[in-house]
């Protein structure tokens, strides 16, 4: 099989992909938008930071360390593409930049692993400078080896709440308290789902562990109220109804948001995948079948970025993915059944955990109309709620054309979830009526060499145009 067979993403799912095709006796190409290999859930430490691996991943260090040795035992024999952003698919072929040098390869088969981001509801003053999501907290941890703030807040709800905040027990910062929106009550309903995977389940036990032993304080069944401070001096703190009724204030000069997670989805919607919208996740997702085929012939979808369930579901659907993959070229494969199976059990799992942390849909018609909802451009619940009162938008996409929600430089990954709560709830329709904002290329904003742009114009540069000059293009709405 001389297939050329592309494979986006180094975290969990791109990493097992890669590995299966190079056992089929591909090379195959890894396109990772990151420096190195990891992901998010295992990303490396720069060069030269020398953490170990236990206090980097904690309970995750060994499964951390195992895929990094199998990534680089694979590298000579796949063409790693670091730093490079795939920015658009076409029919059989994806559009990188690395730098400012752009290229097109082509594909005969193409398995995304795009991976997740935060899924955030606003609150009152998360503008705010010091505010960030989850992820990004994470990521500034892992990648810069520094907390956020001194005195960090922690809101939300799921189980990277509670990593997030051992992660930064374990490093020395100071952790001011966890916040939590679910209650005890939901996460005993919940019990049975979670048992189906009872040492994930124990790992969650022992973060909690973590952070009392630590006496950081944790409040479930919270309301967030607002993130106090001002434009001037960022945040100062966070106010929020707790569930006896009463009013908590923290100080603290840093706060991490994040309600669970959300696919990457604009890669599997430029490349033409069918969306569905999933009752369970509250969120339109790429249909794919049980081995990660999209409905695009040549295209299949693994990991997060399909589905949320987890680095070691995405693992296992990233060698399923391309199992399939090596299936549809010809090429016979084993073990796609005894994937399947653990698949199963891992989204038992990923099901007990939406129900133990849910989404708080119910803030989205309760934000005061102040409250800014697209930080990109600074677009507020009220004017949302004028757009769908005065104009009669009912649908994301025409919303956003009358009051340019989504619009900005994110496109919608931070504010399309609850954009369309609030429209939802304004309008008083089901949330799936309301749709989704569509995936338009390039999917982050590029860098523009207008070096190369002189050249092909036949620019003067004596005219003020500077060929070392850059710029960045922002989204082609």
């Amino acid at each position: 099989m001389a297939a050329r067979v592309i494979v986006i993403g180094g975290g969990p799912a791109g990493v097992r992909a890669a590995q299966a095709l190079v056992e089929a006796g591909l090379r195959p190409t890894v396109i990772d938008e990151g420096r190195r290999d990891g992901g998010q859930i295992y990303r490396r430490q720069p060069e030269g930071f020398s953490r170990s691996y236990e206090a980097l991943y904690g309970t995750e260090a060994e499964r951390a360390a195992s895929l990094h040795r199998d990534f680089d035992a694979l590298k000579s024999r796949i063409d790693y593409l670091p730093e490079t952003l795939v920015w658009n698919i076409g029919p059989k072929s994806v559009h990188l930049v690395s730098g400012t040098r752009y290229r097109e390869l082509a594909f005969d088969a193409l398995i995304i692993c795009s991976g997740a981001t935060d899924r955030l509801m606003p609150v009152p003053g998360w503008h705010l400078a010091g505010t960030y999501s989850l992820g990004g907290a994470q990521v500034a941890l892992k990648s810069q080896g520094c907390a956020i703030g001194a005195r960090t807040v922690l809101m939300g709800t799921g189980p990277l709440l509670y990593l997030v905040a051992a992660q930064y027990v374990k490093a020395g910062a100071t952790v001011a308290a966890v916040l939590d929106t679910s209650t005890a009550m939901q996460r005993l309903r919940a019990l049975p789902g979670l048992l189906a995977i009872p040492a994930a389940l124990k790992k969650g036990v022992a973060l909690i562990g973590v952070l009392k032993k630590a006496r950081v304080p944790i409040h479930r069944g919270v309301t967030p109220s607002q993130i106090m401070g001002s434009a001037e001096n960022g945040v100062t703190g966070v106010q929020v109804g707790l569930a006896s009724g009463t009013k908590l204030e923290v100080a603290c000069d840093a706060v991490a948001l994040g309600y669970h997670l959300r696919p990457e989805t604009q890669l599997a919607d430029l490349a033409g995948c069918e969306f569905r919208f999933d009752d369970a996740a509250q969120q339109w997702l790429p249909h794919i079948d049980e081995d990660g085929r999209s409905t695009v012939k040549g295209v299949y979808l693994a990991g997060d970025g399909a589905r949320v369930r987890g680095a070691d579901a995405a693992e296992r659907s990233g060698r399923l993915a391309a199992l399939a993959a090596l299936n549809d070229a010809g090429v016979k494969t084993e073990g796609a059944e005894g994937l399947r199976a653990e698949l199963a059990r891992l989204t038992r799992f990923a099901a007990g955990l939406r129900a133990a942390f849910p989404w708080p849909a119910r803030f989205a018609s309760a934000l005061p109309d102040e409250t800014i909802v697209c930080r990109c451009e600074a677009i507020t619940a009220g004017e949302l709620r004028r757009v769908v009162r005065e104009t009669g938008a009912q649908e994301a996409n025409r919303a956003k054309a009358f009051s340019r929600v989504g619009m900005g430089r994110c496109q919608g990954r931070f504010c399309a979830h609850a954009g369309a709560e609030v429209i939802a709830a304004e309008a008083r329709v089901p949330l799936s009526s309301v749709g989704r904002l569509r995936g338009q290329a390039p999917v982050k904003p590029l860098p523009m060499a207008l070096e190369n742009e002189c050249n092909a114009a036949g620019c003067d540069e004596s005219k003020g145009l500077k060929p070392e000059l850059s710029s960045t293009v922002e989204d082609a709405q």
